[in-house]
């Protein structure tokens, strides 16, 4: 099993930097949790999502109104993993675990993944080896296409800059119905052993599958036939899978942010910090940008959430000022891009420089 292990001796940046966020909480008397800002915005989203699918199921609107619902759909049934998901599998949710629970479950499982498997995909392996070439599931796509210097070339990867759309928009296909099931069948995520699943687990795992198949492939073909309901599917899917994925890119496959290498089976010990790497690693974008980050849960904030997964996102602007005054403090680079645009053209430069043959020595 491959292993990094971070040098935290010398950790004065993130105890300094948590004691001011703390404070920042207490002096406010507000938890780091969500509020009702959090819990209106579930309610919008989870309730315009439904009514957009019993509409195209009860109402069964013409073919262009049609077509325009299942990409509103998509697009919000990402922005639902961005709000409600990701903050409800982090913890970051509510006080209550057990809403947290619930709502992870309602959230993840209710657009056909598997909250159990994320939770360590995620949290833990992805939140502890970000951009950690031969750990971080998040960054293993290599061959298809290739997202840090250290992976594998491959001649194709000429055109990835193009190609990588498609890919994206594939994002959610393959996340419910081949990664869900590699990492069931084959007992770990990448490289690291999955924890051991209950009854209760296995139970929820195909009870997901089942009513993920009911709700959105058997009962819609039954109302609108194999043709419509592919194009319908297709669309959602493609919509909900790059609006997935086009933003987490944002938040490490970009210029400026720092990767790591650990062969298999190896063990390197990194002279740098957890919360360092957390910064040095991730990059923020749109941060003046209201509107976009309540679409996107706040992730255009992703230092902060790296640096404190366990605050709920509608906190990350508020304390964005205390961690970029411990950047500066500490001579660490806070990676951010203006705009959302900026950001995308960043990462389909360095996707486009990643793709050309590596310098021979």
């Amino acid at each position: 099993m491959s292993k990094l292990v971070f040098n935290n001796r010398n950790n004065t940046f993130f105890q300094q930097l948590k004691a001011d966020v703390d404070a920042y909480f207490q002096q406010n008397k507000i938890a780091p949790t969500g509020d009702i800002r959090l819990y209106l915005k579930s309610f919008i989203l989870l309730g315009t999502a439904l009514g957009l699918y019993l509409t195209l199921m009860l109402w069964q609107p013409s073919t262009l109104l049609a077509i325009g619902c299942c990409a509103l759909l998509g697009f919000l049934m990402s922005c639902i993993g961005f709000s409600v998901m990701h903050d409800a599998n982090h913890g970051s949710y509510s006080q209550s675990n057990r809403l947290n629970d619930l709502m992870g479950l309602i959230a993840s499982n209710g657009l056909g993944a598997n909250a159990f498997f994320w939770k360590q995909k995620h949290n833990i392996i992805h939140h502890t080896y970000t951009n950690v070439d031969g750990l971080d599931d998040d960054i293993a796509k290599s061959p298809i296409i290739r997202q840090c210097t250290t992976q594998p070339w491959k001649p194709f990867h000429r055109i990835q800059h193009f190609y990588m759309v498609l890919v994206y928009s594939l994002t959610t296909l393959f996340w419910v119905f081949v990664m869900d099931f590699t990492k069931y069948f084959g007992r770990k995520i990448y490289r690291t052993p999955a924890w051991k699943m209950t009854w209760v687990n296995h139970l929820v795992f195909w009870g997901t599958k089942v009513y993920y198949i009911t709700v959105f492939i058997v009962l819609p073909i039954q109302v609108w036939g194999v043709g419509a309901w592919f194009l319908g599917y297709m669309i959602m899917n493609a919509m909900m899978g790059l609006s997935l994925a086009i933003v987490f890119q944002l938040a490490h496959v970009v210029e400026d942010t720092t990767f790591e290498f650990v062969e298999e089976g190896s063990v390197v010990h990194l002279e740098t910090a957890w919360a360092e790497h957390q910064v040095r690693t991730t990059a923020n974008f749109a941060m003046g940008n209201r509107v976009l980050s309540w679409f996107v849960g706040g992730l255009n904030y992703q230092i902060e959430h790296h640096l404190f997964p366990k605050v709920s996102h509608v906190h990350y602007p508020a304390i964005s000022a205390i961690v970029q005054k411990h950047c500066v403090e500490n001579n660490i680079p806070y990676n951010h891009h203006v705009s959302f645009w900026q950001a995308v053209g960043s990462h389909f430069r360095m996707m486009r420089d990643l793709g050309k043959p590596p310098a021979v020595n």
